[in-house]
């Protein structure tokens, strides 16, 4: 069971690291330290259980754990040193809710919880996106996409190995996934998952920030309420 450790504190994440090493059947998949950074490793790494701190600079615990609801994610186990927050973890779907100074004990058995939850409902195979490349048909997983962008009578999916054409329109992609696509512009589409930020220029104009890649699409105002409401910046 691959589990991602998500906190500030250089030293939590080092007991937590620690007390991963005394449990059994259990990898650790990365350590980091914001929500931001947790949410390009969701896309690279892949865990199945997510160590999760709530009060951190940026983005909370619970607002990543909200972002994350209702999508095929890992199970999370949140880790803090406030007790007031255990409701609304758990009305978040966590499977646990530990107090630290972490527990060995405790972790163990958050972890049995979250693997028996893992074995009553499996994750959902992955999307995959069908297109051509060099005249040959091929797929990419959805995980693996960065963007889309809208070419001619092609959209050119720019994906973690390279580029794929599809001859779907960017409408169409929008309509097939609803919660996994987020649109940019009238011109580009991105994975919900990869959106983490928003940067302002001096000109006003607002580009995206995408985890996981250097690209900076630019928004537009139409587009921009919609994905401050994703962000929780507005």
């Amino acid at each position: 069971m691959r589990v991602l450790i998500v906190d500030d504190e250089p030293l939590a994440r080092a007991r937590l690291a620690a007390l991963l090493g005394e449990c059994a059947d259990v990898e650790i998949a990365g350590s980091v330290s914001d929500g931001e950074a947790a949410l390009v490793a969701l896309g690279e790494w892949h865990p199945d259980v997510l160590l999760l701190d709530i009060n951190m600079p940026g983005m909370s615990g619970t607002a990543l754990a909200q972002r994350l609801a209702g999508r095929s994610r890992p199970q999370v186990v949140f880790c803090t040193a406030y007790e007031n927050h255990a409701l609304h973890a758990f009305d978040l779907g966590a499977v646990d809710y530990l107090l630290k100074p972490v527990r060995l004990e405790r972790l163990q058995e958050a972890l049995q919880r979250a693997r028996q939850r893992l074995v009553q409902a499996p994750r959902e195979t992955a999307n995959y996106l069908h297109g051509r490349l060099g005249g040959e048909q091929v797929r990419v997983a959805l995980d693996d996409v960065i963007c889309l962008l809208a070419e001619e009578k092609y959209v050119v999916v720019q994906h973690r190995g390279g580029q794929l054409l599809l001859e779907e329109s960017l409408r169409q992609l929008e309509d097939a996934y609803p919660d996994q696509l987020i649109r940019l512009h009238r011109n580009c589409l991105v994975p919900s998952q990869r959106l983490i930020g928003l940067k302002t220029l001096s000109d006003g104009r607002v580009l995206a920030r995408l985890g996981g890649t250097e690209l900076t699409p630019e928004v537009s105002r139409r587009n921009l309420p919609t994905l401050r409401k994703l962000l929780r910046m507005g």
